[in-house]
């Protein structure tokens, strides 16, 4: 632990959620209701944790000695000191339980920078096990987000359907936590269809596919085992598509 106000992380630290809730209140007048009754909950319990670790602190030994400040009636200053750190950690729980109601509230909102900061923060405090339910929490709603986008992916559909397909699928890759379980495996399992409609697409529009475009390869599966690359094999689709679209007299809406 680090020579700070909370036995639990340092002041600097601890008060990063409450700049967060500071923010988003002075940020403009609709952030009303919800929002903002999570913001206030979290600055109070913020508040609170930092006066009873404050008391830890001022109760617990003097700096560099190792040992008690002086005190006369030892045994009282002992229960005191164990009763603050006891206040302490137990409104550390209800701030990182306030980060999560907050983040409920911002995703409701789909202010998914804001929640990613909050999951930031409980990690590097420690809290891994609430940053990774954040992280699931977020990457199911942006999911959900682009649900009808993906839906509707098949090595059938108008050119108008591809652009808005590599879209939501380029917004989950940015937007979708890394940590996210098998992200890069589930925007992967799109790739083949999505490549089959822009390979129907080129022969419709009597372009010959080039030796070493990669759209043949990823439309039948080549790409399946090979999550890592995802990126980059959406990004090839993207390219091919964009091509198509810029070739003169040619209708791709």
């Amino acid at each position: 632990m680090t020579d700070a106000a909370s036995p639990y992380l340092a002041l600097r630290q601890a008060v990063r959620p409450a700049i967060l809730a500071c923010r988003l209140l002075a940020g403009d007048q609709e952030r009303a209701g919800k929002l903002a009754t999570e913001c206030e909950d979290l600055l109070f319990l913020t508040s609170e944790l930092l006066k009873a670790a404050g008391r830890a602190r001022l109760l617990g030994p003097a700096p560099g000695t190792g040992s008690m400040v002086p005190n006369d009636d030892g045994g009282e200053r002992h229960a005191q000191l164990v009763d603050a750190y006891a206040d302490a950690g137990l409104l550390w729980a209800k701030v990182v339980g306030s980060c999560l109601a907050l983040a409920g509230a911002l995703i409701e909102r789909e202010d998914w920078d804001d929640v990613r900061a909050l999951a930031s923060f409980l990690a590097s405090s420690g809290e891994q096990t609430a940053a990774a339910e954040l992280r699931l929490v977020l990457g199911n709603a942006i999911w959900q987000r682009h649900s009808e986008q993906l839906r509707v992916i098949s090595n059938t559909m108008p050119p108008a359907a591809i652009g808005g397909a590599i879209s939501a699928l380029r917004a989950v890759l940015r937007e979708v936590p890394e940590e996210y379980p098998d992200r890069n495996r589930e925007v992967n399992r799109f790739l083949p269809p999505l490549a089959a409609a822009v390979g129907a697409l080129m022969r419709e529009q009597q372009v010959e596919i080039p030796y070493h475009s990669r759209v043949e390869h990823i439309a039948t599966g080549g790409v399946a085992k090979y999550p890592d690359i995802v990126a980059m094999s959406l990004d090839e689709l993207a390219a091919e598509f964009e091509g198509l679209c810029r070739r003169p007299g040619r209708d791709t809406t």
